[in-house]
């Protein structure tokens, strides 16, 4: 017979409860019409009842355990989120293309003490906050631990943690070659990035230099302006197609025209309806049909750099490979205070946090240079070659101007052995 005044048998009025414990789930879900299709994750809940329930006591150690494990949660989310915003935040700024001033200030004597007093704004430091803590607190958790057990605070049945060095002497070599590997294939990609957008720029510049010279009927003036700006659109086009947050409206109000530019945004892919507008316009122009196949192989260029862009963008290095990295890097933090202890001892804090600060240093800037176009100044590559444009069609005239008047100037005389006649009469002796 069970007695009433035990503890366990106090259960709430929900309950039903005998001898056997007998888990028992039952679910709930309410919701009313206009919770679907809502967003809204609160409008859905569940009630999970268990027999032999214990009621709910606010003041209880399990209660404490959930808030303290709860807390540490939110903080470590609170704190990634935070890391992840300054790095984005990084990722979105403006690039520049380097002068000479820029060069001396590069390799100046004083870079070093530069860079060291900047630390604290540098977005890869930053963005390592989150797993640096983590370590050196499992560090200062470990030599807590180990001093305890050592000044015999706690039963003597518990163990120090310690192990031997050798493994890691192994293993020291493959995360090396590892992390070198990674920031390799990282680098080789922001190679061809750069690469595909020299190809892009020089071909628009070729592009547009071979439609001025040969477009020269008055009547196609029109159409060679507007051809001229859907070149210098393609490679606004094809930056914002590739980075994230861009505002290509923004970037093309000053380029094209209201009509043409409602067609690109409407277009799924918009460099490719740029190609296409200069494909119908060149389809238009009164040429000879080698200068227009001329101009419209110009546009293989084009289809090759939106080809490579989003070659790069779609394919990252092999996922198990950035995997593997990371795995490595974490399991070998959390195990490095226990191989250190007996030759480091308290040191064993600050050996931590150096390694964990370098190492993912290293491998922190191998993942961003992944994806190469944030790091590339595409927004004043993009606006050189509009100042490019535009100076060519200033000077188209002035420049033709002047080498006309050279082709009509006076023909010089030339004497029979094929010097200019004043220069024959300087020839004659004395």
């Amino acid at each position: 017979m069970t007695n009433p005044n035990h503890p366990s048998a106090k259960l709430s009025p929900s309950s039903s409860c005998s001898s056997h414990f007998t888990p028992r789930t039952l679910f709930k879900f309410h919701h009313s019409p206009s919770a679907f299709p809502s967003k809204n994750p609160h409008k859905l809940t569940s009630k999970f009842l268990c027999s032999c329930q214990p009621s709910k006591n606010p003041n209880s150690d399990s209660n404490q355990d959930s808030n303290s494990s709860s807390n540490s949660t939110l903080l470590s989310i609170l704190l990634a989120d935070w890391a992840d915003g300054i790095k984005e935040r990084g990722m979105k700024q403006k690039r520049f293309l380097y002068d000479h001033e820029h060069w001396v200030q590069h390799r100046s004597s004083a870079r070093h003490v530069r860079h060291f007093l900047s630390s604290l704004s540098s977005r890869v430091i930053l963005s390592l906050v989150p797993p640096v803590i983590v370590f050196t607190s499992v560090a200062v958790i470990i030599a807590t631990y180990n001093s305890a057990v050592s000044m015999h605070w706690l039963p003597e049945f518990f163990p120090v943690l310690r192990a031997s060095s050798l493994p890691y002497q192994l293993t020291a070599p493959a995360l090396a070659l590892l992390l070198v590997f990674r920031t390799e294939a990282s680098y080789s990609r922001f190679e061809e990035g750069k690469k595909a957008w020299t190809k892009v720029i020089a071909g628009t510049n070729d592009f547009a230099g071979q439609v001025i010279a040969s477009v020269e009927s008055p009547s196609d003036a029109m159409l060679k302006k507007a051809i001229l700006q859907y070149i210098m659109a393609f490679p606004v086009a094809l930056k914002c197609h590739i980075i994230n947050g861009s505002d290509i409206a923004k970037d093309l109000k000053t380029l094209l025209e209201v009509d043409d530019l409602a067609v690109v945004l409407s277009s799924k892919h918009r460099p490719r309806c740029i190609i296409e507008f200069i494909s119908q316009s060149l389809q238009l122009l009164d040429l000879e049909a080698t200068k227009r196949h001329t101009l419209e192989s110009k546009l293989c260029c084009f289809h090759e750099g939106i080809g490579v862009c989003e070659q790069l963008m779609g394919i990252p290095i092999p996922l198990s490979y950035t995997r593997l990295t990371s795995r490595f890097l974490v399991l070998w933090h959390f195990t490095l205070p226990i191989i250190l202890w007996d030759d480091c001892h308290w040191i064993v804090v600050p050996a931590t946090f150096i390694s964990a600060a370098s190492l993912f240093c290293i491998e922190e800037v191998g993942v961003l240079i992944e994806e190469p176009f944030p790091m590339l100044a595409l927004d004043e590559l993009c606006h050189r070659v509009q100042i490019n444009i535009e100076d060519i069609l200033r000077n188209e005239k002035l420049i033709q101007a002047r080498v006309n008047t050279k082709r009509t100037s006076r023909h010089k005389k030339h004497s029979p052995n094929g010097w200019p006649a004043a220069s024959s009469e300087d020839r004659q002796p004395g």
